[in-house]
């Protein structure tokens, strides 16, 4: 009894350092909305896309001492930049849908991209999906309804270009899952951050306008919040199970309606925060069913 109290205890130190690190992503992450946001129409969304990555290459010179170790194969660049093709996309679309609806909307309907990675895991990969994660998706796909409401008001190009954002992100995220399995991390992160300016420069130069200094630093302000925001989900993941922490993920949508409210005037639609709650539901659920499957899958022998 005794060693079993003092396992709980002893875990409940790393699952509230988890939780915490998860709630610090979310304000980073709420940020750069917030900083895009702040952007707004004063560059095309290309070009702002563009800068975001461009500024942000800054953050990744600690990564250049891994990626002079690895040996890259053809395989490794087709992928790397069919990554590319998807993410610059995916930025694309949601710097526009962020000039156009609002920051919650923006928020809830990026909750999505979890869904559209199982449903391409389905469709690209054969993936075998049960009946509990079909109802999952179900209430995830009735949740967007909600938040959309189409029919009872007017959809906004935004709406579907947050849309196509999310499902953009999740084929960068199948993408990515195959790079990590030959590469570390840290080099899969520096090709996307370097690869995708490049796709998206050509498009960029197409309607350039020289940025002001105001521009440019709220910008670089928007990797670094990135980073961050990208660095404390990795330090999150590190100290408790994702089942645990994609719960916490819901604050966003809060911290997105709050500073949309407050710093934009934009309304607090209750439709919006029910529609996010039944998505983050239906992927926490997705989350929690996927760890019981790792946790009872019997663990390789050791080779001798």
């Amino acid at each position: 009894m005794t060693q079993a109290t003092s396992d709980t205890s002893s875990k409940m130190p790393n699952t509230m350092k988890g939780i915490l690190w998860m709630l610090f992503m979310t304000l980073c992450f709420v940020m750069v909305n917030v900083l895009v946001k702040y952007v707004g129409n004063g560059l095309p969304v290309l070009e702002s896309a563009f800068l975001r990555f461009l500024l942000g290459l800054v953050f990744l010179i600690p990564a250049i001492g891994a990626v002079r170790q690895v040996r890259f194969t053809p395989r490794v660049w087709k992928l790397t930049f069919g990554r590319a093709l998807f993410h610059a996309l995916a930025m694309s679309c949601w710097f526009y849908a962020m000039t156009r609806i609002p920051m919650g909307e923006v928020t809830s309907l990026n909750f999505m991209n979890p869904i559209y990675i199982t449903i391409g895991a389905v469709v690209m990969f054969g993936e075998k999906i049960a009946l509990p994660r079909i109802s999952a998706l179900v209430v995830a796909f009735l949740g967007g309804l909600v938040i959309l409401r189409p029919g009872f008001r007017e959809i906004d190009p935004g709406h579907l270009s947050m849309m196509l954002s999310a499902m953009a992100f999740a084929g960068s995220y199948l993408i990515a899952n195959r790079l990590v399995k030959e590469l570390p991390a840290s080099v899969v992160v520096f090709l996307m951050s370097v690869t995708v300016p490049i796709v998206i420069a050509p498009f960029a130069l197409l309607h350039w306008e020289t940025p002001t200094l105001h521009e440019l630093v709220l910008l670089f302000l928007t990797a670094a919040f990135a980073t961050t925001g990208h660095y404390a989900m990795t330090r999150a993941f590190a100290c408790a199970p994702q089942s645990v922490l994609q719960p916490v993920v819901f604050i966003q949508l809060i911290w997105s309606v709050s500073f949309g409210y407050l710093l934009f005037g934009e309304s607090v639609d209750p439709y919006v925060l029910l529609g996010g709650a039944m998505i983050i539901g239906a992927v926490s659920f997705i989350t929690w069913r996927e760890a019981r499957k790792k946790a009872r899958s019997p663990q390789p022998s050791p080779q001798s």
